[in-house]
């Protein structure tokens, strides 16, 4: 499995979001796609996903051109965690976690063993077994992040895309999601993760697709991408490496 962009530019209104970019993300890896407020990231998520229109070159899900697929044949690709998740109705956390499954055709409510047994499977990734009869209203943010990640992995599509799964969530629980994601990418999916904390996408991610105003400045393993040069000119910020683990000081 793999999503790609090949010189993808996307122009709207005469503002220029994206500027030739291409980025591939492969099975097996978990890649953090970065960059500073306005870069591109969500552009680029939604190009890949055939949501957003090209102005040039193309977006590939699976060798696949993205935008002549139909919904139900891209969720079957991938599963898509956008930034913005509203579950505005009081259905129970399984019920939530169960729509992960619309794309196979199975009626709410009567999922067959294979649905059930990726909806459970979800539940225990995300730690919310003992939720599962709770209405999504009455959880707290972090809780409610949890549950939408876990109807994400509930589709068990081949490809992940995260669109800033930690910005609702404490530290501990931040871990545990790119943890969870890690495994997913271990076990073979190709997963793609929007994220700000650069901490985080340094300890855990394979690859970092770096993007700043619009462009692409580097893809590559962590410490390659995330040199003290590229973040002073790109972020602004102090950085410095400690074995694997990298810090910021405070803006230059």
């Amino acid at each position: 499995m793999s999503l790609k962009l090949h010189d993808a530019s996307v122009i709207v209104h005469g503002a220029k979001l994206l500027h030739a970019v291409s980025f591939d993300v492969t099975s097996r890896k978990l890649v953090g796609l970065l960059g500073p407020n306005g870069a591109g990231k969500t552009t680029a998520v939604r190009a890949l996903l055939g949501l957003q229109p090209l102005t040039s070159g193309q977006a590939y899900l699976d060798g696949q051109p993205a935008h002549s697929l139909t919904p139900k044949q891209r969720a079957l690709r991938v599963s898509y965690l956008p930034q913005a998740r509203k579950l505005a109705w009081p259905i129970a956390v399984r019920e939530a976690v169960s729509l992960g499954r619309f794309a196979y055709g199975g009626p709410m409510g009567r999922l067959g063993p294979a649905d059930a047994a990726a909806v459970e499977d979800a539940l225990a990734r995300c730690s919310l077994i003992g939720f599962e009869d709770r209405s999504v209203t009455s959880l707290s943010g972090g809780e409610l992040a949890r549950v939408h990640l876990a109807r994400a992995l509930a589709s068990q599509a081949p490809a992940l895309i995260a669109d800033e799964p930690t910005a609702a969530l404490d530290p501990g629980h931040s871990f545990d999601v790119l943890a969870t994601l890690k495994s997913q990418a271990r076990d073979g999916q190709a997963v793609l993760v929007v994220l700000h904390d650069l901490a985080l996408a340094a300890r855990f991610c394979d690859e970092i697709i770096l993007l700043h105003q619009g462009k692409l400045v580097i893809q590559a393993p962590p410490r390659e991408a995330l040199t003290t040069s590229t973040l002073a000119d790109v972020y602004g910020v102090k950085a410095s490496w400690d074995q694997d683990q990298l810090s910021l000081s405070g803006r230059i």
